[in-house]
């Protein structure tokens, strides 16, 4: 897929195809994509930063008049543990996984002036930290690794 260009900022995807990959993957494992679900989805895949669950129930509620944030909450769950989109844990935001039909682990690059994420695709880090895992005997039950700074963009720009 092309990278696309959004308030200076660059996707790794187009949103409609990663809606598309997605309803694939669902269809590949049997899952059920509700359109509360798909639409939560369409949102945070249009979004060209990280969505938290309180914009998406604004964004929801003139399309669905009585959305709830229970709701919004169990769409992401079910997003999040399919492996469709990532929660990043330090901004409590969402936002869309580069990869939807595989199951992986990633860190993230959070830029503190514009809140754009950037997915760094290299199974050889979470590799690593498996293993390092492994050789403490600790078992892991979840990554997060996310790092924050300033992006090229705001750092051109003087953002």
């Amino acid at each position: 897929m092309s990278p696309l260009r959004h308030g200076g900022h660059q996707h790794a995807h187009a949103p409609v195809s990663f809606v598309h990959a997605v309803e694939a993957a669902c269809d590949a494992r049997s899952l059920k994509l509700t359109p509360m679900r798909r639409r939560v989805l369409e949102l945070i895949a249009a979004a060209d930063r990280p969505v938290k669950a309180y914009e998406l129930l604004d964004q929801l509620r003139p399309d669905v008049a009585r959305a709830a944030p229970t709701q919004v909450y169990r769409a992401l769950d079910f997003l999040i543990e399919h492996g469709f989109i990532h929660k990043l844990e330090s901004i409590n935001a969402f936002t869309s996984c580069h990869h939807p039909a595989e199951r992986h682990t990633v860190p993230f690059f959070i830029c503190d002036r514009c809140g754009v994420a950037t997915e760094f695709c290299d199974s050889k880090v979470a590799s690593m930290l498996v293993a390092h895992a492994d050789s403490l005997g600790f078992t892991p039950h979840a990554q997060t690794l996310e790092v924050h700074g300033v992006c090229a963009h705001c750092r051109e720009s003087g953002e």
